[in-house]
């Protein structure tokens, strides 16, 4: 067990030095929540204490026992039309005393008007993304918890088209006594095996993430702080010439404090009863790259979300702002052979 921790922390170090970020990236669609709760919790949280296989898709440390024959179903409407659905299970392995998780991210774009340079009509195309994952954590001692995704992705915009494979490794502490728990994740380790003009390949997602989760003892909340982009210290995009032409000062290049809490997404649950949760958080980096202009929202970066935990059905819903839009997702979790949750 000593060596494959060893190997985590080898290739997420080594990931670090090998993967670049920015706007060139490929394949962007992965850091879209797949569930929920994730996006009830500010999209990005590889620590939140929960029964919820969904999480796991997100960062495979937290696939646990307890999710054996689970499912996780969810949709997702973004503006204009644009859909996503996901769908997980998880089992557990008792022959090597692992938990194995599938799971596959769909994201359909709808219907758009193909033309040539000229403007001519030339039909229609369905630009679609997927991603399928296998998931596999092992625990290690009592409170330590390693994980790693394989990842298969393929990207499909009419004429061009794309495909790659990725990995996640991820390691968890919880200590359920003081129900705490913390997580470091390397997201989106990998390569296109094939590029859209058949030539250049372009950079994958890459993401170096930690966070920490605490439920209080004598009180329901549970509060998270996780940071993301760990490997990169400017994570704002930052258009200089088009900043000098509309006259905007918000990006200042020498803003430590921005850069910095521009990393962290903050979140609260609040345990009204064994029933029902809900969940707020504040995405930081979303809400500065959203406040753009005339069109700022004071409620850009700001997710909510509530779940209903009945005995053998949890539902859960998500919103956010985007500016002067909402979306919307929704999750189902059960147990495939309808035994309690």
């Amino acid at each position: 067990m000593n060596r494959i921790l060893f190997l985590l922390l080898f290739v997420i170090t080594n990931s670090v030095n090998a993967q670049t970020l920015g706007g060139n990236a490929v394949f962007n669609f992965l850091n879209q929540p797949n569930c929920a709760q994730l996006a009830a919790a500010g999209s990005v949280n590889i620590s939140t204490i929960s029964n919820d296989l969904g999480m796991a898709f997100n960062n495979p440390a937290l696939l646990r026992d307890s999710m054996h024959q689970q499912m996780n179903t969810s949709f997702y409407t973004y503006a204009d039309g644009i859909k996503q659905y996901g769908m997980q299970a998880a089992f557990h392995i008792p022959s090597i005393e692992s938990n194995m998780g599938v799971g596959v991210q769909y994201l359909n774009y709808g219907s758009l008007t193909q033309t040539d340079a000229s403007g001519n009509v030339l039909g229609y195309f369905k630009p679609a993304d997927y991603v399928v994952q296998l998931m596999l954590s092992k625990a290690y001692k009592e409170k330590w918890w390693v994980g790693l995704t394989t990842k298969f992705i393929n990207s499909n915009y009419g004429a061009y088209q794309s495909s790659g494979i990725a990995f996640d490794a991820g390691v968890a502490y919880y200590d359920p006594e003081n129900q705490l728990q913390f997580s470091v994740l390397a997201k989106n380790m990998g390569t296109q095996l094939k590029s859209y003009d058949g030539a250049s390949k372009e950079e994958m997602p890459f993401d170096l993430q930690a966070g920490i989760t605490k439920r209080l003892m004598n009180a329901p909340l549970q509060f998270s702080v996780t940071a993301h982009h760990l490997h990169r210290f400017d994570v704002f995009y930052n258009d200089t010439l088009f900043n000098a032409q509309e006259g905007d000062a918000r990006f200042n290049s020498n803003n430590f404090f921005q850069k910095l809490m521009g990393h962290f997404v903050f979140s609260t649950d609040i345990f009204l009863s064994s029933q029902f949760q809900i969940t707020a958080a504040l995405n930081l980096m979303r809400r500065q790259s959203l406040n753009a202009y005339n069109i700022t929202n004071g409620l850009n970066g700001f997710s909510l979300g509530f779940g209903v935990m009945l005995n053998k059905l949890h539902i859960r819903y998500a919103t956010g702002f985007y500016q002067q839009n909402l979306f919307h997702q929704f999750s189902l979790n059960f147990n495939l052979k309808g035994d309690p949750l």
